[in-house]
């Protein structure tokens, strides 16, 4: 193992032993487990356009419908949370699946627009249908009993169960990428007309990754849900897929822990300035990523790389020289 695995594995370790404790140093849980939501939507949005170059416009889509499914079923059905989570996941998933055969057809903006006029499409039907609560939405989904014993409506016991669920998602993902099928998006990603000519199905690992990124991100809308307690119109909104984007530029399109950073930077800012400059936290959250994205382009955890690549390369040059 090198150095920089080795860095990587200690920081993760780290991370992990930071979330375990988080509610014992004063840390307020469910602003933890919101963030961790929020990681996991972004870091199921990099799997699309990070790992397989897909620029999607309407991820709010999978988000908030998966939201709207689990609160539905847990209020009105009386479903455990478990099953309305993954109820929430497949609903998405589909979702995704159907989206995916539609919008891979086209390629660039044309399929970026074709996924931000589908996702207006579902924002519409939660506006109207009868069982979303349309602007008032789904109020007062309870937490209810994981696997009908572990009570979850003590914010601790949940905060453990949305810390596992993340932990299980960020190891899925990263298998995924680094699995064959993950070197294959990547090829994709960095010469499309190059893997069709090695006899590559594109269309087909573009709609797995699609529906794969789908499912994920309806996996944090599900768990968003519960954590808060409610499912409104703005998880399924436009501009919930513009903060998603956000968040994945912000730390670094492209790896694995910068979705994840760049959750934490917007989510902390929104928490922490909401209630001193109200609508303007949008405006200061704009003015940074614009600052971001002309001083660090590759993003806070992607310059890090790239800083660190360029020291062992400079390392290694003088060791040759020497």
């Amino acid at each position: 193992m090198n150095t920089s695995k080795k860095i990587t594995r200690i920081t993760y370790i780290a991370l992990l032993a930071f979330l375990l404790v988080a509610p014992f140093i004063g840390l307020y849980p469910v602003f933890v487990m919101k963030l961790l939501c929020f990681a996991l939507f972004a870091c199921a949005f990099n799997l699309l356009l990070g790992f397989t170059g897909l620029l999607s416009f309407g991820h709010a889509a999978f988000f908030g419908s998966a939201a709207y499914i689990t609160g539905w079923f847990v209020k009105s059905q009386g479903w455990t949370p478990e099953t309305a989570i993954l109820a929430g996941t497949v609903g998405a998933g589909l979702i995704g699946l159907v989206v995916g055969m539609v919008a891979i057809r086209r390629q660039g903006i044309y399929f970026a627009m074709i996924t931000l006029a589908i996702a207006q499409m579902v924002y519409f039907v939660c506006l109207q249908a009868p069982f979303t609560g349309g602007e008032d939405g789904l109020q007062g989904v309870r937490r209810g009993e994981l696997f009908g014993m572990i009570s979850l409506r003590p914010d601790n016991t949940m905060y453990y169960f949305v810390v596992a669920v993340f932990v299980l998602c960020f190891l899925f993902i990263t298998r995924i990428v680094n699995s064959p099928f993950g070197q294959v998006l990547k090829m994709i990603r960095e010469n499309e007309p190059r893997a069709i000519s090695l006899g590559y199905q594109v269309d087909r690992y573009k709609l797995l990754a699609f529906t794969l990124s789908a499912a994920l991100a309806g996996l944090a809308g599900s768990l968003k849900t519960l954590v808060m307690g409610f499912a409104t119109l703005s998880d399924v909104h436009w501009s919930m897929s513009g903060e998603v984007i956000l968040m994945s530029l912000l730390g670094g399109v492209g790896t694995f822990f910068g979705p994840v950073m760049g959750a934490g930077i917007v989510i902390s800012l929104q928490n922490l300035l909401a209630d001193k400059v109200g609508s303007w936290v949008t405006v200061i959250i704009g003015v940074i990523f614009v600052l971001c994205v002309l001083a660090f382009r590759k993003g806070v955890v992607g310059e890090l790389q790239a800083f660190r690549e360029r020291r062992k390369a400079a390392a290694q040059l003088d060791a040759k020289q020497a």
